[in-house]
């Protein structure tokens, strides 16, 4: 009977193993518990921080021209670093898939408020060209996570230009990517960013020192979410302006989407997405092979200064729940030629700036004060060495 009671029970050994996993388990819930509170509190100190009401008027450091100047340096470093053979390419948006001509027509029944600039006249139709693009600074295989790109350029625009020394373009550009937010908030912290960038640094660049207050880890999740997967056409993706644009006497931030039932039905052949410039083929497939049209909407969504809509840091998503898209025009791509030699050659060479426009569009915030300096220097760098060759 007493050999029977011993084996029944457990072992000196068995009795640690229970007693450290309880204590483990323990530990666990407490970690978990620990962490669960810091996010609570994390989420409440972020939004004490991001709440309303906001500035309606741009607000400019005093030491972003000398900011500016640095950044340049080293955008100019990357588009030396990133050029293909004899030829500079862009220091971002480097591979396009294509740039084709377009119409942009403002809705008919446009609201009055909403008929600012370009979109004054209800049933106007403007002449355009867009480029579709990756976004990396280095061309490469359409199936790697990257951000994609779709800039707009207005053709035969009346008015004074932005930049009084292209006067003579008449052009109305909007340079969009796939994403509602940046992954920088501001001229700084590009600085930091992109010099990190240059220096073979991905990852790192969210994280400039050992001090973890200095760490960006939201603007990482912004970084990773933007890298998307690729897809299946360039027509298939939505577009958005990500930092802030005059509109007559509002600030407001653009989107394009894909309106389908706009055009006739189609549905897109799958593609080899093992090629490296099958988002190109699609748009090929699509345009010219099939010869079906791709349709767009093209939105603005109005700041409202009582809601946490900044126009000074680029990584706050504007949310719909405090201000909606409203649509002001459709974007038609027809059915067209495009894939040619003289054609790449000359998409290649075309300038997109959200600074080619007018004044009842103008680019607000820093980043887009940052972009006025760094493209046209960026650009004619390029242009230049181009030139030489």
């Amino acid at each position: 009977m007493k050999l029977d009671l011993a084996r029944k029970r457990p072992s000196l050994l068995a009795r640690l193993w229970l007693s450290l996993g309880a204590l483990l388990g323990k530990t666990l819930l407490l970690l978990a518990g620990i962490g669960l509170l810091g996010w609570a509190l994390g989420s409440a100190w972020f939004a004490w921080q991001h709440r309303g009401p906001v500035a309606v008027q741009e607000q400019i450091p005093a030491d972003e021209a000398a900011r500016t100047q640095d950044i340049i340096q080293t955008a100019v470093r990357i588009v030396d670093q990133h050029r293909e053979g004899t030829r500079y390419l862009r220091d971002a948006h480097a591979k396009a898939h294509g740039c084709v001509k377009a119409e942009v027509q403002v809705l008919k029944d446009l609201n009055s408020e909403l008929r600012q600039g370009v979109f004054a006249n209800p049933g106007q139709i403007w002449q355009a060209t867009v480029r579709l693009s990756n976004g990396n600074a280095y061309p490469q295989f359409d199936s790697i996570r990257d951000a994609r790109g779709m800039a707009i350029k207005l053709l035969d625009v009346p008015g004074q230009q932005l930049i009084p020394a292209e006067s003579a373009r008449r052009e109305q550009d909007f340079v969009m990517f796939n994403h509602p937010n940046f992954f920088v908030s501001d001229v700084a912290e590009y600085q930091q960013n992109i010099a990190a960038q240059a220096d073979g640094k991905k990852v790192g660049a969210f994280f400039p020192g050992w001090d973890p207050r200095s760490w960006q880890i939201r603007h990482l999740f912004i970084a990773l979410a933007t890298l998307s997967p690729a897809p299946a056409s360039p027509t298939q993706t939505t577009y958005f302006s990500v930092s802030p644009y005059k509109f007559g006497n509002a600030n407001a931030k653009f989107r394009v989407m894909p309106d389908p039932d706009s055009c006739p039905a189609y549905n897109l052949p799958a593609q080899n997405q093992d090629l490296p410039n099958f988002l190109r083929s699609a748009l090929t497939q699509q345009l010219s092979t099939d010869r079906m049209p791709a349709c767009f909407v093209l939105q603005i969504q109005r700041q409202d200064p009582s809601r946490f809509m900044p126009i000074e840091d680029t990584s706050i998503e504007w949310k719909e729940s405090d201000a909606p898209f409203e649509t002001v025009a459709r974007l038609t791509i027809p059915a067209q030629d495009f894939d040619t030699p003289a054609q790449n050659l000359a998409c290649d060479n075309q300038s997109f700036n959200p600074w080619f426009g007018i004044e009842a569009h103008r680019p607000i915030g820093g980043i887009n004060r940052l972009r006025k300096a760094v493209y046209e220097a960026v650009s004619d760098y390029r242009h230049s060495r181009n030139a030489e060759q």
